[in-house]
């Protein structure tokens, strides 16, 4: 069934702002489901969960919600779904849950192609409890995390392995099963950080190996908030609880302070909103995600293949990283021409793009020589239209 972008499209009010949104790593724009959502969440969850009580019960069953919703997202059981305000604070979180005698004379690899959220939580935790860390470095001809590097990497030290699905500024995905297989043999957790993937991507925490999947709901229309999924709960119960609660149990162990209903609301009216961008999806959630996610792909692969060919049809253009295992975003130079020039200009024509993301992918590549790169992304609302105004845009730079 070919993606219905007009249908996509008339899920969110705010395209009627006449704004060109390429900006969807800073938050994608919300469904009229999401807001309608935590609206009316906050005029009636109001209630911290633990009473009998109406509107207790209510708070409860939307975290109860928010476990299945994700679940469904990430293909795993709801028991070892962690909710939280950010990635940055969960990956926090379970730094912290490992304790301080598991980090002494162990090494923690780390992604130059990841989000700083699952970076500098490792760093400030390996800095100060004694361990090595360590680097994967991006192939700054694709873009990607060369899988043959984590051969050597890993070590019978290293006890963290943690890195990204997809780059927020190249696109490019990463072979996470090949990675999974050496960290596993070594004794090591792997950490993925699937934010950016979420959007565009059927998952299988599974399937792909990880042993800890996070996502942030803001990066497919759905609140600030963000999800730890663990592939075993069980691993749960054999870290330090962090709660406040000294009864918590289950994934409410890593869980500091009480929940935001109505945000956790809007979070599963999200996950939905993802399962019905196929009108023809059936069956249970899981099976209508995977169908209009599917579809959603398949649509923005042709239509970022239309924009990358565009762009590098354009001479003074240059497009940092060349592979075609990738989600719809991508970063690029312009030769003479500041980053902060270039969205300058793109913003008085009407479309949002990024530039200056910190990025250690982009550092390593060179963008800090050439002035910054701007960053662009598709999203379920994106068109051919749009995408031939930017290229035009982009032609009267030169």
């Amino acid at each position: 069934m070919t993606f219905d972008v007009a249908h996509a499209r008339g899920l969110f009010p705010s395209l009627g702002d006449g704004w060109i949104h390429l900006d969807p790593q800073a938050g994608m724009q919300i469904p009229d489901a999401v807001a309608s959502a935590v609206s009316t969440g906050f005029r009636s969850l109001v209630s911290a969960p633990g009473g009998v009580y109406p509107g207790s019960t209510a708070t409860r069953d939307v975290v109860i919600a928010a476990r299945r919703a994700v679940a469904d997202l990430v293909a795993a059981d709801p028991a070892g779904v962690v909710l939280g305000p950010s990635v940055a604070s969960l990956i926090g979180n379970l730094a912290d849950s490992y304790g301080t005698q598991r980090w002494w004379g162990t090494e923690v690899l780390l992604s130059k192609l990841d989000d700083e959220a699952n970076i500098v939580p490792w760093l400030r935790h390996a800095a100060a409890l004694g361990a090595r860390v360590r680097w994967a470095e991006m192939d700054i001809e694709t873009g990607q995390l060369a899988t043959e590097q984590f051969g050597d990497l890993i070590t019978d030290a290293t006890k963290v392995v943690a890195v990204t699905l997809a780059s927020s500024t190249t696109g490019a995905l990463t072979d996470i099963s090949e990675i999974a297989g050496l960290a596993h043999k070594a004794g090591a957790k792997l950490i993925v950080d699937a934010s950016s993937a979420a959007p565009y991507l059927p998952m299988d925490i599974r399937e792909l190996g990880a042993d800890v999947m996070v996502v942030s709901a803001d990066r497919w229309g759905g609140p600030r908030v963000a999800s730890m999924v663990f592939a075993d709960p069980s691993e749960i119960d054999t870290l330090e609880s962090l709660s406040i609660d000294p009864t918590a149990s289950g994934p409410a162990r890593l869980e500091v302070g009480q929940h935001q209903g109505a945000l956790l609301a809007g979070l599963v009216a999200s996950v939905e909103h993802l399962a019905s961008l196929d009108e023809d999806a059936i069956g249970k959630r899981r099976r209508r995600l995977v169908t209009s996610l599917d579809g959603l792909y398949e649509y923005l692969q042709r239509l970022m293949f239309y924009l990358i060919n565009s762009l590098e049809n354009l001479t003074p253009i240059r497009v940092l990283g060349k592979s075609e295992s990738r989600i719809p975003v991508v970063s690029f130079t312009v030769d003479g021409v500041s980053g902060d020039k270039v969205v300058h200009r793109l913003t008085d024509n009407g479309v949002c793009a990024l530039t200056a993301v910190p990025s250690r992918a982009l550092d390593q590549a060179g963008v800090g020589e050439a002035d910054g790169a701007v960053t662009i992304g598709l999203a379920p609302y994106s068109t051919p239209y749009e995408v031939d105004h930017l290229v035009r845009t982009l032609a009267s730079l030169a």
